[in-house]
């Protein structure tokens, strides 16, 4: 074999190790985001498409978490929760339909 051939190889089977050694996509991770005093809490930082996101509610009256692009509308009652998992990748502006000052955008990677 000439030497061309061999480093050819070696680089062919380095490539295929290291495809074989890291995971195709993350797992899908859990974020939670507050509702308190009358305002979101910060969007999440390395948002991506499959991830969940906990909204909880903390203040004392009802609030909602509505997506613009209508991929979700969450009626949050005082004290309560609910999730959503993210479906698209883009950005994504969330307020509240109660209060329409609160407003929030959340940045979605594929």
């Amino acid at each position: 074999m000439r030497p061309g051939r061999f480093g050819l190889l070696l680089g062919a089977a380095a490539a295929a190790a290291a495809a074989l050694a890291s995971p195709a996509s993350a797992a899908p991770r859990v974020f939670t985001i507050a509702l308190d005093k009358m305002k979101f809490g910060p969007a999440p930082a390395g948002l991506h498409v499959g991830d969940r996101i906990v909204w909880v509610n903390r203040d004392f009256i009802r609030h909602s978490a509505t997506a613009a692009d209508r991929s979700f509308d969450l009626d949050l009652p005082a004290g309560k929760s609910g999730a959503v998992v993210l479906r698209k990748a883009g950005a994504i502006v969330v307020a509240c339909k109660f209060h329409p000052g609160m407003k929030l955008q959340l940045n979605v990677a594929k």
